[in-house]
């Protein structure tokens, strides 16, 4: 089924996209920004699952950004949409096979660190996959890669370095963090927030984890960019609005498509 889904994509394309993007909730708008763009609904791909979740329309996008082919995608599948592990990383998997040699990850997310805010972008040194599975469950399918992959540089040290050098010249400050990758699609309580915590998890959202699994057992070299949206549960007094998150998002946009402005021509 990658064969068919990247055959049709060529069928509408001849670019070879030199990275990968996969936008989180209310990161869209980087999208638009795309030159010379073709969009690709999902529903239009063979085997590539829909986006169900609030914020994420489902679209392939293929062009050109600050002069580097990309391929972006518009919106994620998730696992607490039903899907199966290795269907929510169908999408990566196409890319990697289309040509794309870096994945770039982003996504929306609850502080958990006291020193984090609403709007802060935060780069992924690590994650905690709390998802209960993994996309490579299951028989290995060699073509894509090794049974057992090494996950100790799963989020590339040389591309956070560049990140944040990029960050600097755009008057930008990024910190880091460890992603903890959770279920859903309830939000956190307070108490599995302390746990997190204390397992030494500085962020917590609901995707990334899958991706990154697949796109190093491919090979792809992978950066992550996390956006605070809100403070996890129980460290304000106050509860967890998803409409607040799409917000928070759509603020950050201008300064996320900078960053990725500066980073891409670098890749």
């Amino acid at each position: 089924m990658i064969d068919e889904a990247v055959a049709a994509i060529r069928s509408r394309t001849s670019l070879q996209p030199r990275a990968a993007v996969v936008l989180g909730s209310g990161l869209g708008g980087f999208a638009d920004r795309v030159e010379d763009a073709v969009a690709i609904p999902y529903g239009e791909i063979p085997g590539w699952p829909a986006a169900t979740a609030i914020g994420h329309s489902g679209t392939l996008v293929v062009g050109a950004f600050a002069g580097v082919p990309v391929a972006v995608m518009k919106g994620r599948a998730h696992l607490y949409e039903g899907h199966a592990a290795d269907r929510v990383v169908f999408g990566v998997r196409v890319l990697g096979r289309l040509g794309a040699g870096t994945l770039v990850v982003t996504n929306a997310c609850g502080g958990i660190r006291a020193d984090l805010s609403p709007g802060d972008l935060v780069l992924v040194s690590d994650h905690l996959n709390l998802q209960g599975t993994s996309p490579l469950v299951g028989p290995n399918d060699d073509t894509l890669g090794p049974r057992f992959p090494d996950m100790t540089n799963a989020y590339d040290a040389e591309l956070r370095a560049l990140a944040h050098d990029c960050a600097a010249r755009v008057a930008q400050s990024l910190s880091e963090g460890v992603y903890a990758a959770w279920l859903g699609p309830a939000f956190e309580t307070p108490a599995e927030i302390r746990m997190i915590r204390t397992l030494g998890g500085d962020l917590v959202g609901m995707s990334t984890a899958p991706e990154v699994l697949a796109a190093r057992h491919m090979g792809l070299r992978c950066l992550a960019i996390s956006c605070v949206t809100n403070m996890a549960a129980g460290i304000l007094p106050e509860p967890i609005d998803p409409e607040h998150v799409l917000v928070v998002g759509a603020q950050a946009q201008d300064r996320l498509t900078a960053l990725l402005a500066e980073i891409l021509p670098r890749l």
